[in-house]
This record gives structure tokens, sequence and C-alpha cells, in this order.
């Protein structure tokens, strides 16, 4: 209680400073918004806190109503193109960094610059830095407020391991540590991790441990892959290798998390988001695993992926008080209390600096992961990525790992039908 109520204490300082920033605009009056979250932003204590963000939000605004709505992630994006179109937007949304260019194109997001721009300095300096930068393609151009976000983290099951006569009491700390482990596994009966090869994300967490945000991505100015082939002939060596070891499901699978429940599975490369139903596992069924930075190719390097969800505000007559709403609710004040409910890291590092919160595990752990994790799929904001991109980098990694290709083939045909993609 103590936590939460430090953090409340703040809430008014908070509403002053959005309010300080809106200076000058016209006073809202029996304006009702439209707001839309992440489906299980909309639900159990998550939403009750939406809720309460709402509550506070409307009292300094009276005559402001908005209701709050949940939708699946495709569902987002879905109602976000076509309500451009219809002129029927919601006033503010979530949505993650990796769209931003398909919603910028459809005109389905304001450019918030000038607002942001005429916004405290103590405010715009709570923003996580490369969050802030993933939502302005051009210095004068800022379609986004940073929102939510995750490192990617390893997740050890801790029995599996000493089953395997490993010790648990210091992580592997580089990818050949890693490696040993998982045949150790292979070796006790037992699977080491989920088949890598059949989800974009997950290529690009085992792609992080040798490379980085240098050489992934996008070349917009020629409209070229970034991937560098001697990287990608390396990682593609890993896949080969991790083939024998795997699961055969995906990153994503329900399978897997049941396999890891159960004892069946070591490592879980996978973003935070699954460690509600690992810890419900171990309350009630005595599952004992923890969260670890990934390991890259050498000490001090780690792998994984990062990535941010966005607030973003239509166009359109209610645009001034949404920007208001969505510069409230992404306030260290707000962030903060987010983060110590849900254990989540978010894009405010004010908030994730907080020393009640940065004391929090899986905050701790969070942050290191993302500070040290590859843009899944930077630059944002660009330019739209054609659907045949992530199938391409998929197709050849299975591929691969299935032995129709050489790791320098495989990196090579990729490469050159990526190019193909981009250009088309």
């Amino acid at each position: 209680m103590h936590t939460m109520n430090k953090l409340r204490a703040s809430i008014a300082g908070a509403s002053a400073l959005v309010a300080l920033g809106a200076a000058g605009a016209a006073v809202a009056q029996d304006v009702t918004l439209e707001y839309w979250v992440y489906s299980d932003f909309a639900q159990g204590d998550a939403l009750a806190l939406q809720q309460e963000f709402i509550k506070e939000f409307t009292e300094q605004h009276p005559g402001v109503t908005i209701n709050i709505t949940g939708k699946g992630d495709d569902d987002l994006t879905a109602g976000q193109v076509a309500g451009a179109a219809s002129g029927d937007l919601p006033d503010v949304f979530m949505n993650a960094q990796s769209v931003g260019a398909q919603l910028v194109e459809v005109g389905a997001l304001s450019n918030l610059y000038d607002q942001w721009m005429a916004m405290p300095q103590e405010f715009r300096d709570q923003f996580d830095e490369s969050a802030l930068a993933g939502c302005m393609p051009k210095p004068d151009e800022l379609y986004c407020l940073p929102y939510t976000g995750f490192g990617s983290l390893l997740f050890r099951n801790l029995t599996v391991l000493e089953k395997a006569g490993i010790d648990t009491s210091t992580p592997p700390a580089t990818w050949d540590d890693w490696f040993a482990q998982m045949q150790q596994v292979k070796d006790a009966g037992m699977y080491a991790i989920p088949d890598e090869t059949l989800v974009f994300n997950s290529i690009a967490e085992i792609y992080a441990t040798s490379g980085d945000s240098s050489t992934w991505g996008f070349n917009w100015e020629d409209r070229t892959t970034r991937i560098d082939p001697e990287i990608m002939t390396r990682v593609l060596q890993k896949f080969v290798d991790m083939a024998p070891l795997n699961s055969g499901t995906s990153r994503n699978d329900q399978a897997t998390k049941d396999l890891f429940i159960s004892d069946q599975l070591a490592f879980h490369t996978v973003g935070p988001w699954v460690n509600p139903t690992y810890e419900e596992a171990a309350q009630n069924s005595g599952l004992k695993y923890d969260f670890v930075l990934i390991p890259g190719d050498e000490a001090g390097k780690t792998g994984g992926i990062r990535s941010y969800e966005m607030i973003g505000v239509a166009p359109g007559e209610n645009q001034q008080i949404a920007f208001e709403f969505a510069a409230f609710i992404t306030e260290k004040a707000q962030m903060a209390r987010w983060a110590t409910l849900l254990a989540r890291y978010n894009a405010n590092a004010a908030a994730m600096a907080d020393p009640e919160v940065a004391a929090l595990p899986l905050i701790k752990v969070s942050v290191d992961a993302a500070r040290g994790a590859m843009d899944v799929a930077a630059p944002y904001f660009v330019d739209s990525v054609p659907s045949c991109y992530n199938s391409v980098v998929i197709d050849y990694a299975s591929a691969t790992a299935d032995g129709e290709y050489t790791p320098e083939e495989g990196a090579k045909e990729m490469i050159a039908e990526l190019n193909d993609c981009l250009a088309e």
C-alpha cells in the first residue's frame, strides 16, 4: 500500500504538468472520447486501473466522457485503418510502433510535434530516448507517445535444468555456455528450447545474439535489408545446431507454455507477458522457474528484441483534448502505477527509475533486457513493411534448419529475396 499511496500522491502534480502543457487550449465541454486499448488491458486489474486513470482525468476536465474498448492486436490495426477510411476513428488508441507507418499512410495518426513541444521540458524528459525516437521519422514529426514495451527474456525451468545436472545459480554468460546447457538437457531426455525458426520474433531474438540494430531492419533510402550476410550465416548455423534439441512448437504456442509448466522444456525466449502464467503455475503446481537475460556471443552482450507499444491520437475536432488525455496516461505517475500493478516495463524512463518500481524483479531485468536488445523492425514510421518480408525470413530460416540450404546459401538467398520484396 505504501508504494501505491506514494504514487497516487503525485497525481495532482502530474495533472498540473499536463494542464500546463495544454495551456491556451479551449476548455472541452460535452466531449466523448473513444479510447481503444489492448484486450488484456480491458479486463481484471488492468481495466480497473485504466478506469481509475479515466476517472482522474475526467474529474479534471468537466464535460469529458471517455469510453474504453478492448481489442485484439489485429482488430486494433484493422479498426484503425477502416476508421481512417470512413472518418470514424477512435480518438485515442494503442498499437505497436511497428505498424505506425501504415497508420500514418492512411491518415489515422496526428502529427503531435507542436503539442509535444508545448509541453514542459520536465514532461518531455521522462521518456526513453529510443522509444521516443521510434515515434519521430523526421525532426518535426511525432506520431505517437511511447507507452508500454518489452525486452525479450530467457525464462528458465529450474527443475529441468537441475535434472540435467546444470548448476542454476549462475545464468549462462555466453551463447556457447547456453548451447552446452541445451545439449545437456537433450541428453537428459527433455526438450531444450522451442523451434526458434517458426516465428519472425524468435528468429530476431537469436539473430540479436550475434548482431544488433545496425545490421537488422531496413534501409528505406534504397529499399534494401540491413541484414548482414556474415552474421545471418552464423545465426542460421545456430538454428541448424538447435534443430535436434527443440520441441517442435513455436515461441508463441500454448503447447510451449504447457511443456514448460509440466517440466519438459528448459528454456523459453519470449516477452514478460508470459510471466503471469508461469507465476500462477508456480503457486498452484510447483513450477520452479526464473527469468534472465538472453546471452550473446560474448560475455556482456545480450540477445533478444525490444519493441514498444504507443498511444496514438486521431486527427479531428477532439484532437487537442485527446492529446491531453494521452499525455496524462503516459506521464510518470500513471506509468509507475501501471508498472507496479503489472510488473511490466514501459517507455517512461522516469517511472522505471523510481526506486520502488525499479526494485521489482521483472522490471529490473526487463530494463536491462531492453537496454541491450535489438529493435525488432526499426526504423519505424518511415514506410510500411511488405508482408513478404517476415515470411521470407521465416521460410529461409526454417529451410536452412531442415537442411535444404547450407547456412551460407540460406543467408545469401534470404537477403536477395528480401531485397526483391522491399523493392516491389
